[in-house]
């Protein structure tokens, strides 16, 4: 009796250890990327989401989504090279007034706090 107990606690932590290093393992190869559009000058609105689909789509890059965020615009791509094709369409395709910031998430503390931590919803 006592044998199977110790087995069962045994393989338990096993597992756990193995789901650790398998969650590991996704957060370091997984390189999630971000272009943040943003205006330069007041008065100037953030582009139109469509706007930006459609010559995403026109030039065949695809993205995870778009999403209104502070006065900007925030475009989450599975890839670095994704958010790179993407800036360079956005640049000749945007009018003067935008800055195009991206952010390919290199860092590995700051995938996996981005993995652990809830999305955060606001009303309002």
């Amino acid at each position: 009796m006592m044998s199977n107990r110790f087995l069962v606690r045994q393989l338990t932590w096993l597992f756990l250890c193995l789901a650790t290093a398998v969650a590991m393992w996704s957060v370091m190869h997984h390189k999630e990327a971000t272009l943040e559009i943003r205006s330069t000058q007041s008065g100037v609105t953030t582009p139109d989401g469509f706007f930006v689909w459609h010559h995403l789509n026109a030039h065949g890059i695809a993205f995870k989504s778009i999403t209104p965020h502070k006065n900007a615009l925030l475009i989450k791509f599975d890839s670095p090279q994704q958010s790179s094709a993407a800036k360079a369409v956005l640049l000749r395709s945007l009018p003067q007034g935008y800055v195009i910031a991206q952010d390919d998430n290199d860092n590995f503390t700051d995938r996996l706090i981005s993995r652990l931590k809830p999305e955060t919803h606001h009303l309002g």
